[in-house]
């Protein structure tokens, strides 16, 4: 998930909040290049459910 350079980390944060929270999704990488660009790698959440 790309992030363009404009974007300050808080934003950034938020947005990534909003996908965990909301989406069930979580951070597995992140990486700022050179020229300011953001990227985040997520994937998505699994839960395992226990047969009772």
């Amino acid at each position: 998930m790309p992030l363009p350079s404009h974007i300050s980390r808080r934003d950034a944060k938020i947005i990534l909040t909003e996908l965990a929270e909301y989406g069930r999704w979580e951070l597995v990488r992140t990486r700022i290049y050179p020229n300011g660009v953001k990227r985040m790698w997520v994937k998505k959440k699994i839960q395992k459910i226990v047969r009772t």
